[in-house]
């Protein structure tokens, strides 16, 4: 995909905020590192608030390697009156100071387990949906196409087993059937949800 983006002369924006939530050890390289000339047509976008639960605090960054593109970036950003808030420019200080590398690996750990319960779980429970398995991130992809769940699994759901689930049909079409889950709790809560979902899916 790079080196379709050098060909066409295409700049790459690369949203990397997701990257520090990687399960299983795995590790992220990030796109700006398959080489220089890529890094010089690449703006990634970085932001603490996906691995340490701070979105509304509206603090995020650019990395932009190409002095030129980062000029540019950054007269077009004050056009647009985008600010950081001081509240989230403390967290993410806090969170970037290496204080916190304990509590993201704990965080890691934890939703690695939470991820595979709720794999185990549904090939235990429900093998008519299919799920991908991650190797980051706390939101999974889940295909509901063999329960044909009108007028859609998120509206079905919400109404029959009370778990509000993100809707696929806002990625496309063809995603209709699939449902996006935030894995990102407790246990306790993630069972809780999945019994309902099973047990809205086959009533007694």
């Amino acid at each position: 995909m790079a080196e379709i983006c050098l060909e066409n002369n295409v700049l790459i924006v690369s949203d990397e905020i997701h990257s520090e939530v990687l399960l299983d050890g795995n590790k992220f390289n990030p796109i700006a590192c398959l080489g220089a000339e890529v890094a010089s047509r690449t703006i990634t976008l970085i932001s603490a608030s996906k691995a340490f639960n701070v979105p509304r605090l509206f603090c995020a960054f650019a990395i932009i390697p190409n002095a030129e593109l980062r000029k540019s970036y950054t007269e077009t950003v004050f056009k647009m009156g985008i600010h950081v808030s001081s509240p989230g420019l403390v967290a993410a200080r806090a969170a970037y100071s290496g204080r916190c590398d304990a509590w993201l690996k704990a965080l890691r750990k934890y939703l690695t387990g939470n991820r595979d319960f709720l794999v185990d779980y549904i090939e235990t429970h429900l093998p008519q949906m299919r799920i991908t398995i991650l190797e980051a991130t706390y939101l999974a992809w889940l295909d509901c196409s063999d329960f044909h769940l009108e007028p859609s699994p998120c509206e079905f759901l919400l109404k029959n087993a009370r778990v509000a689930l993100g809707e696929g049909g806002k990625f496309g079409k063809e995603s209709g059937q699939f449902v996006r889950l935030n894995f990102g709790n407790s246990r306790r809560i993630l069972k809780q949800g999945l019994d309902r979902i099973n047990q809205a899916l086959h009533p007694r």
